[in-house]
């Protein structure tokens, strides 16, 4: 049974990094669920880099920060196909190379490139891909946190900017209503290992402390994540729009776990 109802449908996906990233787990799922993948990533390099993996599939550079090349990826995917069921939006980017800083003294370069390669981007990705989206099933899903209220030091800015980002939703949802029913959702994971985490300073320490405050103590993993981009990519989510769905294993309900708490003793 063809539960997704995915088979056939042609997706972007816009992030792939490497094995362990979100958005490469979520293109193996929609693959193996019969979808037509697209993919866009950074650089040159990441693209031969990918290329060995995806067999046949269209692989399209598109540095995010550049209008022109949002524009370009536009005209690119036109060429390949006539209309796009879904757009996977898994990129972020974060420059700590000035080491870990109090958030007041955030550096205004990095927050505002922050802003606009993890936040921005999902609104001009969106505009130019306006016409080629699915006016009827279209579907944007792009990759948030598990909650941007809690003040983790380490994380730093990345957090308003998610933020940012999760209330762009309902601003794209809304502005698309006028002329389309296409749906802009995210998923919100818990900590995850990924090669992107590894750049937040502190993240081990972080991550295996989330472990512990799962319920299941057990860590989140990157294809539960992409289980659920699946899902909001597919039919069947076609009730859900504006949402933030989180998916953390239910560590935001586990803060008082028993055994956490008596390890301070």
């Amino acid at each position: 049974m063809d539960y997704l109802q995915l088979a056939g449908k042609s997706i972007l996906v816009m992030g792939v990094a490497n094995k362990k990233s979100v958005a490469w787990q979520s293109a193996k799922l929609l693959t193996d669920a019969g979808a037509k993948v697209i993919y866009a990533v950074r650089s040159e390099a990441r693209r031969e880099q990918l290329k060995p993996l995806v067999g046949d599939a269209q692989i399209f550079v598109c540095d995010v920060e550049h209008q022109s090349q949002i524009d370009q990826l536009a005209k690119d995917v036109a060429g390949v196909t006539d209309c796009l069921q879904g757009i996977v939006h898994s990129i972020a980017f974060a420059d700590y190379s000035a080491g870990w800083l109090p958030f007041h003294e955030t550096p205004r370069e990095a927050f505002l490139q922050a802003i606009n390669i993890s936040c921005f981007s999902l609104v001009s990705v969106s505009n130019a891909f306006k016409t080629l989206l699915d006016p009827e099933q279209g579907s944007v899903v792009t990759i948030s946190i598990s909650t941007t209220r809690m003040a983790a030091e380490n994380y730093g800015y990345m957090a308003p900017v998610k933020a940012a980002l999760d209330s762009s939703l309902c601003f794209l949802a809304k502005s698309f209503s006028k002329f389309s029913s296409v749906r802009f959702n995210a998923v919100c994971p818990g900590l995850l290992k990924t090669s992107a985490s590894a750049g937040i300073p502190g993240y081990v320490d972080s991550y295996l402390h989330a472990e512990q405050a799962t319920l299941r103590k057990s860590a989140l993993k990157t294809d539960e994540v992409a289980n659920t981009v699946a899902f909001l990519l597919s039919p069947r989510s076609s009730g859900i729009n504006t949402q933030g769905i989180v998916v953390d294993a239910g560590m935001g309900t586990n803060y008082f776990d028993e055994e956490l708490v008596s390890r301070r003793h």
